[in-house]
């Protein structure tokens, strides 16, 4: 990349973006490895190559075509990771329609609010996950649905969905049968299929994802063919993959991270898409890679945690294990090592990006220095524009903190059906303001010092709890670490530390902060230390910082009043 001038960066590459369509890709794969294995589902017992997938994708795309599913029209998935999720993503790929992922999590007011934003004409459901019955929750919500003719339900609150596809082998009235889709695909359909092949454009929207904001309604980023397959490509390229290795997705398909970073880059290289588990569980992982000799392993930095810390861990076989991706939040340096040296996988890359952007905008390469991949995320991804701006939006000097911006082929179309939140999120000039704070060195790697939200303001020091929580980390005693600000009536804010310790370990709050006495800054101390079991967080692990702000708000307060 060279020596750069300012904090503006480019990503050259000798590979050319791709031109087709996500379902251009299935064919093309599937005729390149059609006995190599495409996907195993442990939990389910079933495996199947890309030729089988083929088969399956385009009956199924045949079949929605049958029950009256145009181009354009929008089809949701509710349902954990499972076979099905991805024969349907596929599916709607063919068959030109915008899949919209739901979050396996979302209660009704939720899935009320996603399936009205998008006008959904279609929705695969689960049975159930955990604790959470699905199909009760759509009978609730739609009364109609219970009597109402398959695929012609009229729904005064949905006026637009006409079919609920259920998985699952029992029978529910109103709903159609996973298994029978593809009954629906006549003759004439599967013709349809292969005239759309060539008349949906790699432009075309083809997938919502709703972001988990932290306030108001979520917003449903829309993508295209070009921007996902492409991000999906070129993390592949990163990692070297290849038609022979074997990705292990503990992370959710719904979320960008699994359903492009994991299915999408598999599709593009061949490689084998492994599913350990409906929902994460860490022994799940560790058996699935010792018994399928995974290569490559995904993970947000609390499913690492929660691996390496299982009482089995040493019980596997990870040798196979040399390389996978760490994203959705900043990975702690101690647990990177861990990471690196534990679980064999000295070709960890971490990524850094979001939804909007399809994700991925900065990776670590397999050569970088350890020093690098540890921390920083890496520098920008090929065919992707990155810069880092003041508050006036001026390009700042090398290893200056602002706002980081991105622009290229990744950037979304726009949130669906909300002019206003796009125009305030992609500028005139194309530029995505991703809301983090970083700062990029000469050789263009990136770091991510914060949320430009997370910073904490004590008595005018501008604080970035990041730094505060790699401190704390090498403190023997502790597991994970956040740093939150709360408010204060000298200073502003003051700082807040929550602590999980490891297994076996005591301390207080007085210990904390001496441990931080002469180390760091006087003001960088946190005045408040909670010792906790868990963190609020979303189902993809993402720390919820602001739920902990808000929990930490609600306490002081009530010690205030005690206190009067």
């Amino acid at each position: 990349m060279g020596t750069l001038k300012s904090s503006y960066c480019s990503g050259i590459s000798k590979q050319s973006l791709l031109g087709h369509t996500i379902g251009q890709q299935l064919d093309i794969t599937s005729t390149r490895f059609p006995e190599d294995t495409a996907i195993i589902s442990k939990h389910q017992e079933f495996q199947a190559t890309w030729s089988e997938l083929r088969l399956l994708v385009d009956e199924f795309a045949a079949g929605l075509l049958g029950l009256g599913l145009d181009r354009g029209e929008r089809i949701g998935i509710w349902s954990p990771n499972n076979l099905e999720w991805t024969v349907v993503q596929f599916a709607a790929a063919k068959a030109g329609l915008i899949l919209v992922n739901i979050n396996p999590a979302y209660r009704i007011s939720e899935l009320e609010y996603a399936l009205k934003k998008v006008q959904c004409k279609a929705l695969v459901t689960a049975e159930y996950f955990k604790s959470t019955n699905y199909i009760k929750m759509l009978y609730d919500l739609i009364p109609e649905l219970e009597t109402s003719e398959i695929g012609k339900l009229k729904s005064k609150i949905f006026p637009n969905l006409n079919l609920i596809i259920r998985l699952g082998t029992d029978e529910s009235p109103g709903m159609l049968n996973y298994s029978r889709v593809p009954v629906y695909g006549s003759s004439l359909e599967k013709s349809k299929l292969k005239e759309l092949s060539s008349k949906i454009q790699f432009d075309d929207p083809v997938n919502i994802q709703f972001t988990s904001g932290t306030t108001g309604y979520p917003k449903g980023a829309t993508l295209t063919h070009h921007n996902i397959l492409n991000n999906g490509y070129f993390n592949g390229q990163t990692l070297g993959i290849s038609n022979e290795d074997k990705v292990c997705i503990p992370v959710p398909l719904y979320h960008c991270f699994g359903m492009v970073m994991g299915n999408l880059m598999c599709l593009a290289f061949g490689a084998t898409m492994v599913y350990p588990s409906a929902g994460f569980e860490p022994r799940e992982v560790l058996k699935t890679i010792n018994e399928e000799k995974c290569t490559i392993l995904y993970g947000v930095p609390t499913m690492f945690i929660a691996e390496l810390d299982h009482p089995d861990f040493k019980t596997f076989d990870l040798s196979s294990l040399r390389s996978g991706t760490m994203a959705g939040s900043t990975c702690p340096i101690e647990i990177m090592k861990r990471v690196m040296v534990d679980m064999n996988m000295e070709g960890v890359t971490i990524a850094y990006g979001m939804t909007e952007t399809s994700p991925v905008s900065f990776q670590s390469s397999l050569d970088d220095s350890v020093d690098k991949r540890v921390s920083t995320v890496g520098r920008v991804h090929p065919h992707v524009e990155v810069k880092v701006v003041d508050d006036d939006g001026a390009i700042v000097p090398i290893g200056v903190t602002g706002e980081l911006l991105t622009r290229g082929y990744s950037v979304m179309l726009g949130y669906w059906d909300d002019i206003e939140k796009t125009e305030e999120a992609v500028d005139s000039n194309g530029w995505m303001h991703t809301g983090d704070l970083a700062t990029i060195d000469i050789d263009g790697y990136c770091r991510i010092v914060g949320r430009s939200k997370d910073m904490v303001i004590r008595g005018g020091e501008n604080i970035y709890p990041r730094e505060i929580e790699e401190f704390f980390f090498r403190n023997s005693k502790i597991k994970d670490v956040q740093v939150i600000g709360v408010p204060d009536e000298r200073y502003g804010e003051e700082l807040c530390v929550w602590i999980k310790l490891h297994d076996g370990e005591n301390s207080n709050s007085t210990e904390m902060r001496s441990f931080c006495e002469g180390k760091i800054a006087h003001f960088k101390i946190p005045r408040y230390v909670e010792f906790v079991d868990s963190f609020p967080m979303t189902v993809t692990g993402k720390i919820q910082k602001y739920k902990m702000r808000e929990i930490m708000i609600k306490k002081l307060d009530n010690l205030s009043d005690s206190s009067d």
